[in-house]
């Protein structure tokens, strides 16, 4: 494979896993508790979108995939922990994220994680990186 279109599907994969991350809030803020077991849809979705595009499917498709799942996974905690300040501050969520910060955000996040969400993650990061590693399969 050459650098450019390995580093161009890198960078989708990461920005795709920022965006299931950002869709996962929203069920997890509507009933507000987190959804650990939604890893395994994300990490399904993300292999099935990452699959589409890496040539041939194999140890690098799974490895974006699983690497995607992971940062939704991570994205999802960040978003949850500055909900959380901006309700208990009464702001709003982009002032929260802002004034928090990577670094506080990740902090909470860590905090907050249960062994369960870890399973979960890791769940969906190998489920993704199996799917991810299949060829797709073939239409008649």
């Amino acid at each position: 494979m050459r650098l450019i279109p390995v580093l161009f599907a890198a960078f989708s994969a990461a920005m795709l896993g920022l965006a299931a991350g950002a869709v996962w809030m929203v069920p997890t803020m509507a009933l507000r508790r987190p959804l650990p077991v939604l890893a395994l849809l994300v990490g399904w979705l993300l292999a099935l979108a990452v699959r589409s595009w890496v040539r041939p499917a194999g140890r690098v498709a799974a490895a974006m995939a699983a690497g995607a799942t992971v940062l939704a996974a991570i994205y999802v905690e960040m978003l949850t922990a500055a909900a959380r300040i901006a309700g208990s501050m009464g702001i709003g969520l982009l002032d929260a994220l802002r004034e928090a910060g990577l670094a506080m955000l990740l902090s909470l996040a860590r905090l907050a994680l249960q062994p369960v969400d870890i399973g979960f993650t890791l769940a969906g990061a190998l489920l993704a990186a199996w799917v991810a590693s299949r060829p797709p399969r073939k239409t008649p």
